[in-house]
């Protein structure tokens, strides 16, 4: 393709029936809060980053296609070419580069969903970190809508320290309420605008909670 922001549509899907079969096949995988989950137009997912099997998780149960992020040396040869057919956008390892940013913003416009992470790394202990400007700006910029989403039980099953994933355990995904750029966006005023923007999204992340019965 030679837009690797539209994802394709059958591959994609196969990509996400293999990944839910995975997560519903070897653990526990629950969710709530699917009704928060627009049917149509922009939408950007805003989670904690906490695990190597955050992106799968997010999107398996979800039926329109996301583009997700990888780290741009991963895309070489067939897994590379893969990756870009799956609508998988390229990320320099130190920083977002102008040409991601741009894919970004191009999947967005065509009525797209993107995850984005607002604490830019995956953390090394399961516990939130501070943002970082670059979702706020996405956000603000893009006027899609936000879901906060927060994922439970994937640090204790494939952490960033772990060299391969524990089998078995529970995986909850919180999908919050939509947020819309007014709730977002301090205004061009203010001096900390996107940083501004990132933390009101992370506090959201922050106040979702699984279900009371669900034990980790």
């Amino acid at each position: 393709m030679s837009d690797s922001s539209i994802p394709n549509p059958q591959l994609y899907e196969l990509v996400r029936v293999l990944a839910s079969w995975y997560f519903t096949t070897f653990y526990d995988y629950t969710q709530s809060g699917l009704q928060n989950v627009p049917t149509c137009g922009p939408v950007i997912f805003a989670a904690n980053h906490v695990s190597f099997y955050d992106p799968p998780a997010i999107g398996a149960c979800i039926h329109r296609p996301i583009n997700y992020f990888a780290r741009d040396t991963l895309f070489k040869g067939l897994f590379g070419k893969a990756l870009r057919e799956i609508g998988t956008i390229p990320v320099a390892r130190e920083n977002a580069d102008i040409k991601s940013l741009k894919a970004i913003f191009r999947a967005l416009k065509c009525k797209g969903i993107v995850a984005i992470y607002p604490e830019g790394t995956r953390s090394m202990d399961g516990q939130l970190m501070e943002p970082k400007a670059g979702a706020g700006m996405i956000a603000c910029k893009s006027k899609a809508t936000v879901i906060p989403t927060r994922l439970f039980g994937t640090h204790e099953v494939f952490g960033r320290a772990d060299k391969a994933p524990k089998i078995g355990g529970h995986i909850h995904i919180t999908y919050g309420q939509p947020m819309a750029t007014a709730e977002i966006d301090p205004g061009k005023t203010h001096p900390d605008r996107y940083l501004e923007a990132s933390r009101r999204i992370m506090a959201r992340i922050a106040a979702l909670q699984a279900p009371s019965q669900t034990i980790f």
